[in-house]
This record gives structure tokens, C-alpha cells and sequence, in this order.
């Protein structure tokens, strides 16, 4: 027969039992994602390299050869000794960049920003890491908004972190230009003023403005 001791012992212990097997198991942090080797990252001309690629119309932003980093800033252009070791020319290079943000598009998802009545009034890609201006060359662009915005949309990246897409209605645009000048004349990493439009069938996207004066 148990004792007055040991029972009160054997209650505690089935006590502690009980709890931990009603404790909910702790879910497994996210797997932090791997980071990206080939992106094009747009930058104001003035930060021009050798290595950027010009955006057809554009008369202020270039596309550089880039790379995330583990350190601030947590991007970085490719010096000419590290796309030689590469050993893929600049062609090969923003084709690549090109299938990744394709890539990372269907990977992330966008925010809907809506007016008061509902209605859908632009999209915006943003977040922590600097790799959503990035996504400013993805040729699926057009594609994924077609249904919302028609066949012809109006992208912008005033810096790093995020990407603006509209419909390509001045109208709408206009009404956030300020904002947007804002974004970029404050940001330390600005990326693009200007105005990109992507069309349904085209492999490039096309300088159609600019939101800053």
C-alpha cells in the first residue's frame, strides 16, 4: 500500500505528465530563405557601372548586376572581378535575374490597397528585404495583374523594399506621385523615380515617366 508520501509523490508526478502532454508542441521557426545571387537591382543613373544594363526609355535608372549580402546593406553590386568568376556573360547573367523575380513573384504576395468603396486601386510588393525593387524586370508582371488591371500595368520602385504596381491610368497614379517622391527623395538606397510600363506580350519593361520633378 502506497504511503500518504509516495501517493501525493505519484500525484504530482502524473500531474506533470498530464501537462506536458496537453502542452502544444512549439512550432519550427521559418526557414530563412537562401539569398539571391542573380538580381538586377535598379538604381538611380548616377550609380551607374560598367556592368548596369539601360531599361529602354529611361533616362534616369539603370539595372546593375547584384546580390544579396549578410550585412547592411544587405545587397551589393557585383564588382567586374566577381562576374568574371562567375564566368557568364551580362546577357546570361540578367536572363537569369529575369527567371528568378519571376520566381519570387510567385513566391510572395502582393497587398491589395483599396479606396472606400472597396475597389482595388493599386498593389504593392514590400517587405525587409532589399530584393522588391528587383522584381521591377519580371517578364510574368503583366501576366499576374492582366485580370485586375488589364492588359498594360504601370510599375515603379522608389526604393529597394518595395515595388508599386497600377493600372495604367495617369489619373491614378497622380494621386499618389507625392507620396512616392517622398519614398524616393528620403530613402539612402533610392532605386527608380520613374514610371515602368509592362504589356501583355513584351519581354521588357518601358519608361512611360516619372513621378519626381
Amino acid at each position: 500500500m502506497l504511503t500518504h508520501h509516495a501517493f501525493l509523490t505519484s500525484r504530482i508526478i502524473l500531474a506533470a505528465l498530464f501537462v506536458v502532454h496537453l502542452a502544444p508542441a512549439q512550432e519550427p521557426a521559418p526557414a530563412k530563405p537562401a539569398p539571391e545571387t542573380f538580381l538586377l537591382l535598379p538604381e538611380p543613373h548616377i550609380m551607374r557601372s560598367p556592368r548596369s544594363i539601360n531599361l529602354k526609355g529611361a533616362a534616369n535608372t539603370v539595372v546593375t548586376p547584384a546580390k544579396e549580402i549578410p550585412e547592411s546593406p544587405f545587397i551589393a553590386t557585383y564588382t567586374a572581378d566577381e562576374l568574371l568568376a562567375i564566368g557568364i556573360s551580362p546577357e546570361t547573367f540578367a536572363k537569369r535575374a529575369r527567371t528568378v523575380a519571376d520566381r519570387l513573384l510567385q513566391e510572395l504576395k502582393p497587398e491589395w490597397i483599396r479606396d472606400d468603396q472597396g475597389q482595388i486601386i493599386y498593389a504593392v510588393y514590400r517587405g525587409e528585404r532589399p530584393i522588391y525593387a528587383s522584381l521591377i524586370v519580371a517578364p510574368s508582371l503583366p501576366l499576374l495583374f492582366e485580370a485586375t488591371f488589364g492588359p498594360e500595368i504601370w510599375v515603379t520602385a522608389p526604393d529597394r523594399n518595395a515595388l508599386y504596381i497600377f493600372p495604367a491610368k495617369a489619373a491614378i497614379l497622380n494621386d499618389f506621385a507625392g507620396d512616392l517622391e517622398d519614398r524616393f527623395k528620403s530613402e539612402p538606397y533610392a532605386a527608380t523615380s520613374e514610371i515602368f510600363s509592362w504589356k501583355k506580350g513584351t519581354f521588357e519593361p518601358v519608361a512611360v515617366g516619372s513621378f519626381a520633378e
